[in-house]
């Protein structure tokens, strides 16, 4: 995987450590933040390209001055117990997959779950939405979601823009899931009857209905609300 900018090659190296290569732009060199990156980073040896050659492999149209090429972190095993996670169904559009797992990791999610039909969670569009959030959280794409939700242990909240229930009257305290589902077609029937709890978020307004980003967002800290003040 590619990695742009200072802020997701510095989000990699604090949890694994050095990337298998690194490449800057002479630009790039006179820019403090990548000075004080290559600095603090042991072993971190780039190669340099000259600025209209850097450009061609950069996958942003205003390259920032540093790449880094890593291997994907695989997740492993499901973790046995999870505290918060989300699983998401058919997210297509790869700005909303990464601010989804954005909010997760600032939530202090476990894990993501994501089904087939998701957007790749690992391409450059994603990863600059995420913001670093890849390398603080689990991430298992290709998931049998149906599968998941049977086997989870706590409580299974779906959003439901039909649900009778607000998500300000669900209890969100303990283990939770929350289903975000496709953009469009929201969650489907089968993953449903898995929820113990469907829910909506008011809106007072004339909108028909939140980005699905916003909609994790705001599903996840009111879990983090819960816990804190106990319900």
């Amino acid at each position: 995987m590619l990695l742009d900018g200072v802020h997701l090659v510095s989000a990699y190296c604090s949890v694994f450590g050095v990337p298998e290569t690194v490449v800057v732009s002479p630009s790039g060199m006179k820019h403090n933040e990548i000075q004080s990156l290559l600095r603090q980073i042991p072993g971190l040896d780039p190669f340099e390209l000259p600025d209209s050659l850097f450009k061609e492999i950069s996958p942003v149209a205003s390259p920032a001055g540093i790449l880094a090429i890593i291997n994907a972190p695989l997740p492993g095993k499901q973790p046995e117990k999870i505290r918060l996670c989300v699983l998401l169904e058919d997210i297509q559009d790869a700005g909303n997959l990464g601010s989804i797992l954005r909010s997760a990791a600032a939530a202090g999610a476990d894990c993501a779950f994501l089904s087939k039909n998701c957007a790749f969670a690992w391409s450059p569009k994603t990863l600059r939405a995420a913001m670093g959030a890849h390398f603080q959280l689990l991430i298992f794409e290709d998931s049998d979601l149906l599968a998941v939700a049977k086997i989870f242990k706590g409580k299974i909240i779906a959003t439901d823009p039909d649900a009778k229930k607000s998500l300000y009257q669900a209890d969100c305290r303990g283990p939770v899931a929350f289903i975000i589902g496709n953009e469009g077609a929201g969650v489907s029937p089968q993953l449903l009857k898995f929820a113990h709890e469907r829910i909506k978020i008011p809106m007072p307004g004339k909108t028909e209905s939140l980005n699905a980003a916003a909609a994790a967002a705001i599903c996840l800290f009111e879990k983090i609300r819960q816990d804190e003040k106990g319900g």
